[in-house]
Order: structure tokens, then C-alpha cells, then sequence
């Protein structure tokens, strides 16, 4: 049986690395999409449907893979009959790299004792669980597709998640006129990338479900740079005095969804979460 497995261990290396060989060859690497960044006005083009692919809505710093129970009080959820709910596997954190620029995150003592709390109790806080909107730029990481839709006279990105949506004002709108869970966006171009300045948020939405939090008073500063026809680069810089001690930034790629039909489906979690936050309320509570 030792035998058994040496041998099968050697033939899945075989093909680990003749796999790695195929797809590392130019004949491969010739067929991803290669060419100038498409235009509309004499700006790169970013109509389309994009999406990450990183663990940063788990955790924006670096992290190994955890189990269920690592998160206290963990995806364990009790339920009226006082019994005890495992989601196994399902709630198991997948480890990633950070996209946070230098790694640390400088929180003040306070903020940072808050985020500590938070990841005690994310199950219970986090707001994403509830289908709240999760914010900027929280939005753009999330493991949903996004579509940005862009013309000479109007930015606007639309999320799969929660149907949050965001109108990039091209014109200075002013201050707020209230807080909100997106807040409000106004963007300009800077040569080829597109800056957007976010402001005008309720304080209530997160960073990851590792408890990392802002305050009310964060400005957010994006930046979107196409580096070829099916990438951009994306930058986010936080400036939030109440929290941190200093502005950083996290940075990641977005990559276009280049499938023929690819298109935004529904996540209408709100339906998904009716129990969750209302079933203490039946007359008869379901055991």
C-alpha cells in the first residue's frame, strides 16, 4: 500500500508539472487577449463586467487558512432549541495574501481594540451577514462581478450584491447632504486613470469579516488604471483621523469577465437573511 501511494504521489507531481509546463508555454500565454486599451472619447474604455479574485473580503491583510471555529464565536450559530449549528468547511477562512500596502493597518489604541472586539463577535456584527450595504471600497472585493458603465457624461458601477449601486458624479456635487452606506462619489480623470473621491459614509460598514472598521469621517480615494484591455489596477488610499494614525492604501487587479454572456445576475441577500434577523419575532419560532 506504501508503495501504492509513492507511486500515485509521483504521477499527480508528473502531471502537477506537466500541467505547469503546458500553461507556462508561449503557445498558451499567446492566447490570452492582447492589444491596445479600447477608448470611448479618447479615455481607456472600462465598460464591462469585472471582478477580483483574492481573499480580501475574509481579511485585507495577510492570513493563513483558519477553521470554522478559529473566528469566535465562529460560523457556529445557536438556534431556539438550544442546540448548536456547525456550518463546517462552509465557514472555514481560505488564506491570501494582504492587498494592504506595507501590511500594517495603523489603527489608534481605541480603534484597535475595537477591531479586536469585532473579530470576536464578526459573526454577530459584521454587516455584510445582515445584507447590509457593504460600503467603499469594500464593494469592489467582495466575491461578486461589478459593471461599470462609462460614457463622456457619466460613471456609474452597479454590484451583483445587495443591488448596490454607485452614480460617480463627473461634476463636484458638493458637500454630502447625508450619511449613507456607499456614500457619495465624485470622480475626475488624471491623464488615463480615473480618481474617485467617496465621502459621506454612515460608519457602519467594514473593511473584511476580520473586524477591521472606519469611522464616519473616512474619505476614500480610488484609483483605476487600465493596464491592458482585461485589467485594471486599482488603488484605494483611506484617510480616517478618528481611526488612524495616517492615510494607507490597499491595491489589487480587476479582471474583465470576458465570457460571451457574461452579464450581472441577483443577489437579493435581504431574502436570504429574513430569518436571521427577524425569526425571533414569529409567534411560533421555528425549533
Amino acid at each position: 500500500m506504501r508503495w501504492v501511494s509513492v507511486v500515485q504521489a509521483s504521477v499527480v507531481a508528473g502531471v502537477a508539472a506537466a500541467t505547469f509546463a503546458v500553461v507556462s508555454s508561449p503557445a498558451v500565454e499567446g492566447q490570452a487577449r492582447a492589444g491596445t486599451i479600447p477608448r470611448v472619447n479618447g479615455k481607456p474604455d472600462m465598460n464591462g463586467v469585472w471582478q477580483t479574485i483574492n481573499t480580501a473580503n475574509w481579511d485585507i491583510q495577510s492570513h493563513s487558512a483558519k477553521p470554522a471555529l478559529a473566528m469566535r464565536p465562529g460560523p457556529v450559530v445557536p438556534v431556539p432549541a438550544k442546540e448548536v449549528l456547525a456550518f463546517g468547511a462552509v465557514g472555514a477562512v481560505p488564506g491570501g495574501l494582504g492587498v494592504v500596502e506595507g501590511e500594517e493597518l495603523p489603527y489608534k489604541p481605541d480603534a484597535l481594540k475595537q477591531k479586536q472586539e469585532n473579530q470576536e463577535n464578526w459573526l454577530a456584527r459584521d454587516p455584510e451577514i445582515k445584507c447590509y450595504l457593504p460600503g467603499v471600497p469594500r464593494a469592489t472585493y467582495m466575491p461578486f462581478p461589478f459593471q461599470i458603465f462609462q460614457s463622456h457624461s457619466q460613471f456609474f458601477i452597479a454590484y451583483e450584491y445587495a443591488g448596490a449601486v454607485r452614480h460617480i458624479y463627473l461634476k463636484d456635487p458638493g458637500p454630502p447632504p447625508i450619511d449613507s452606506w456607499m456614500g457619495i462619489s465624485h470622480g475626475r480623470w488624471d491623464g488615463d486613470t480615473f480618481v474617485v473621491e467617496t465621502s459621506g459614509f454612515n460608519g457602519q460598514t467594514w473593511f473584511d469579516r476580520a473586524g477591521n472598521h472606519h469611522s464616519e469621517q473616512m474619505k476614500v480615494t480610488e484609483r483605476y488604471t487600465m493596464t491592458g484591455p482585461d485589467h485594471i489596477t486599482y488603488t484605494a488610499t483611506i484617510d480616517d483621523p478618528v481611526t488612524f494614525t495616517r492615510p494607507w492604501t490597499m491595491s489589487m487587479p480587476l479582471y474583465r469577465r470576458v465570457e460571451r454572456n457574461a452579464q450581472l445576475g441577483q443577489f437579493k441577500c435581504v431574502e436570504f437573511v429574513t430569518e436571521l434577523m427577524y425569526g425571533h419575532l414569529r409567534k411560533e419560532p421555528i425549533q
